[in-house]
């Protein structure tokens, strides 16, 4: 005799997964009582980029047309950077940060300008109220504006006005509040999240509509809810910076319209976030006097060349075990740098306290700038400061020998726009280009800087 089919499921209400029998822990995520009964869905709406109800049909790549995939700009020049080049159609991009970084102030500037340039855009708001908004746009400067406000959590209620004025570009302010009706679990949760990313952008991909979604960030400083939503969208921004600082980096992750790594460099001002169009200056405003501790470098951040100041303080340490603290770069390799300077470099600094910082709040993940991370902390141990208007470039290897960097010619080009006329390179690194105004110094081994860095004591 078959057994009876049974007439009821469990969905879980954190990540969605279905079990026939109840469980006090969900099989698939793992959390615990999150097993809600529900009746057994036989079918499950179609959804897709063919539409909701129709299937995509194969065709040859070479008869696609690109011709109606210009960017649109976003009037913003840093904001254009670190997306690519600007807004490309049928676009879902997600922008996390910090709470009160800059987030809902950028996507809010930046459709009142595109609105006031005659794009239809439509803002949808689902933390503050009408007033709130307008109160914030008329500190900005822009309550003016034709841009249309909806303030709703309902993401049916959402599409359907959108369906409905049909705008170039929509934003989503923020995604952990949106919800669907039909889903379990609260706004915010993993079900909810997911699907309402997966629905927004079928709703992106089918009408060529820009979409950006304003996410929240947890502790750890990871957009909340599932990892799968970084992989649903195609751009993936966060803001970095101290929010108490006035200065904002926008950094993407992902983007699959442009290069990766790219940033935008921002002001915070009374009316709002202003473009920085020299940040190297923004980051080596304090490096104008050399003092025992600070050396300059450049680093590649996608396609533009940023010099910023390395600092450096080492101090007797009072503890059984040195400390060791960084700001703004890898803890693990200013561990291995301290190292390098142990055993090839002749600087006995392993008794002593280092702290080691990026100047500005900038984050630096190059390892061209190890040379000058070094040179900072020998500088400030030995006393010695470094020459007005000199630079350091070059990759430390555990052999103590100074390694080539990739785009070598770029950093010096921008080092010598900004007046730096003395440059420390590696041995085997080659810039080509018109040198004669500058006094490229090369060194094969970390020794070797070292020693040049003594040489400057005797001048003096």
């Amino acid at each position: 005799m078959a057994k009876p089919k049974n007439d009821t499921e469990y969905a879980c209400s954190e990540c969605g997964g279905i079990s026939s029998k109840w469980a006090g822990k969900c099989p698939h995520c793992g959390a615990w009582s999150s097993l809600v009964e529900r009746p057994v869905q036989e079918t499950r709406p179609t959804r897709g980029l063919g539409g909701d109800t129709t299937h995509g049909v194969s065709r040859p790549l070479k008869s696609i047309a690109t011709k109606d995939t210009q960017r649109l700009s976003t009037a913003n020049p840093e904001f254009d950077r670190t997306l690519g080049g600007g807004l490309a159609p049928g676009s879902l991009v997600l922008i996390g940060g910090d709470p009160g970084i800059g987030k809902s102030t950028l996507v809010l500037q930046t459709l009142a300008t595109m609105a006031a340039a005659g794009v239809k855009a439509l803002y949808v708001s689902g933390e503050e109220s009408a007033v709130q908004v307008k109160l914030r746009s008329e500190r900005l400067q822009v309550s003016g504006s034709d841009l249309l406000l909806l303030c709703e959590t309902s993401l049916e209620r959402i599409l359907d006005e959108a369906k409905r004025i049909q705008p170039e570009i929509l934003v989503i302010d923020s995604i952990q509040t949106v919800y669907k009706t039909e889903l379990p679990g609260t706004p915010g949760s993993i079900t909810q999240l997911r699907e309402c990313t997966l629905d927004l952008m079928i709703y992106a991909k089918n009408t060529g509509c820009i979409t950006l979604l304003v996410g929240h960030v947890t502790k750890d400083g990871q957009i909340a809810g599932p990892r799968i939503l970084e992989h649903m969208v195609d751009t993936v921004a966060y803001f970095e910076g101290d929010r108490n600082n006035q200065y904002r980096i926008l950094r993407t992750i992902k983007n699959r319209f442009g290069a990766t790594d790219e940033i935008g460099v921002f002001e915070m001002t009374g009316r709002g976030l202003e473009s920085v169009q020299n940040p190297s200056k923004i980051f080596l405003q304090d490096a104008e006097i050399s003092a025992p501790g600070s050396v300059v470098s450049c680093t590649i951040e996608g396609s533009r060349a940023l010099l910023f100041e390395a600092q450096a303080l080492v101090s007797r340490s009072n503890f059984a075990t040195a400390q060791r603290v960084a700001a703004g770069i890898d803890p693990k390799r200013l561990t291995i740098i301290l190292a390098l300077l142990e055993k090839f470099g002749g600087v006995p600094i392993g008794n002593s306290d280092v702290f080691a910082s990026i100047a500005g709040g900038l984050k630096v993940n190059d390892t061209g700038t190890d040379l000058a991370i070094a040179l900072a902390i020998a500088s400030n141990h030995l006393g010695i400061a470094m020459p007005n208007h000199s630079l350091a470039i070059g990759e430390l290897g555990l052999s103590g020998e100074v390694r080539p960097v990739s785009q070598m010619d770029l950093r010096v080009k921008e080092a010598h726009r900004l007046g730096f006329d003395e440059i420390i390179i590696p041995g085997n690194g080659k810039v080509v280009g018109n040198t004669a105004k500058l006094k490229l110094i090369s060194v094969t081994r970390l020794n070797d800087a070292i020693d040049w860095l003594k040489t400057k004591r005797a001048a003096k």
